[in-house]
């Protein structure tokens, strides 16, 4: 195998702000410590908490990299000491702390996962971020159970289409918000039993509607803010909101609890970068385990709506936060 090089490309932010303050530049290329992996990126997801770690909101982890990017897919170029059941020029997605964006990226070992059969590594890159949040937060917190109904909002972003599919495959009637026309067909196609537009319709009573005035029995939350006082009238007695993210704001005035005392609601909700190692490695290998075969066999894939190049990052930013795109973004690395 080649000589690695000394140096690399990566993104940087130049500031908190805007995709204005987005740049590139050259820095060397780093020795994987004891328990990872040096990766060489063909391709690194780009998620909404990229762009909150930009405007200063989100800073990484203590010890990890100031570069943004939580997942990638690539070659494995390097081990460090006491890696096992991993070699040099394995294919493999994997879920990192920060540094995606970037020629090559650091991965702790567990969390590197083979590159799913039918998948390129440009898709196999859309994988690691939504997939570990999804099945983590749906089926291990939300505990969604085959015959149950689930609502995830925001249907058409990575992480609804990635909900879609899992929740319909794991054997329940699945509901989904969207902002169109085009984005409710695109739920639809993946499986989604029944998609909302949300800008046209009121989806609690379109949820109270078609379950018998019950409810939904787990929905998932990315939205926040008004969304907060919605969820609990659709959820189901003895149902499950599992909150992600608060696009509207983590703040609400006038709450009112009553719903959640006399339906005996769970109300829950986590993040993901932050987690100890042990945990995300749990998280690993029941993805291994339970969902990986959905990917090898094709019956769940991410889905990929546009690439950039590792430099036009600002673009895929400025995508990102249009919200007009259908799935994930992904930006190519490698010159």
């Amino acid at each position: 195998m080649a000589a690695l090089p000394a140096t690399m490309r990566e993104i940087f932010f130049d500031g908190a702000g805007g995709p204005e303050v987005i740049k590139m530049r050259d820095a060397p290329v780093p020795a994987p410590g004891p328990g990872k992996v040096l990766v060489e990126v063909a391709a690194a997801g780009v998620n909404r908490p990229d762009c909150i770690q930009r405007a200063g909101l989100y800073p990484p982890p203590p010890g990890e990299s100031e570069v943004p990017g939580l997942e990638i897919a690539g070659r494995i170029v390097a081990l460090g000491e006491g890696v096992e059941g991993l070699r040099v020029g394995d294919e493999i997605c994997a879920l990192v702390g920060s540094g995606g964006y970037a020629d090559y990226c650091l991965a702790d070992a567990p969390l590197c996962l083979p590159r799913p059969k039918p998948l390129g590594l440009t898709e196999a890159a859309g994988v690691p971020e939504t997939f570990f949040t999804v099945y983590d937060n749906v089926f291990s917190r939300g505990a969604l159970k085959p015959g149950e109904t689930f609502l995830v909002h925001g249907g058409s972003s990575g992480i609804g289409s990635t909900a879609i599919q899992l929740a319909k495959h794991a054997g329940a009637r699945v509901f989904t918000t969207a902002g169109s026309a085009e984005k409710v067909a695109f739920c639809k196609t993946l499986g989604a039993d029944v998609a909302i537009d949300y800008r046209e319709q009121d989806f609690v009573a379109e949820v109270k509607a078609l379950t018998g005035k019950k409810g939904v029995d787990v929905i998932l939350d990315m939205v926040g803010g008004p969304y907060l006082q919605k969820n609990l009238s659709a959820l189901a007695p003895d149902g499950r909101l599992v909150q992600i993210a608060f696009l509207q704001g983590s703040k609400v005035k006038d709450f009112d609890f009553m719903n959640m005392m006399l339906k005996r609601l769970t109300l829950t909700g986590s993040t993901l970068r932050a987690r100890p190692l042990a945990v995300k490695a749990a998280i690993a290998a029941a993805l291994r385990e339970k969902v990986w075969p959905l990917l090898d066999s094709g019956a769940v894939k991410p889905v990929v709506h546009a690439t950039f190049p590792l430099e036009q990052a600002r673009a895929a930013h400025e995508l990102m936060e249009s919200s007009a795109h259908l799935g994930k973004i992904v930006l190519l690395a490698g010159k």
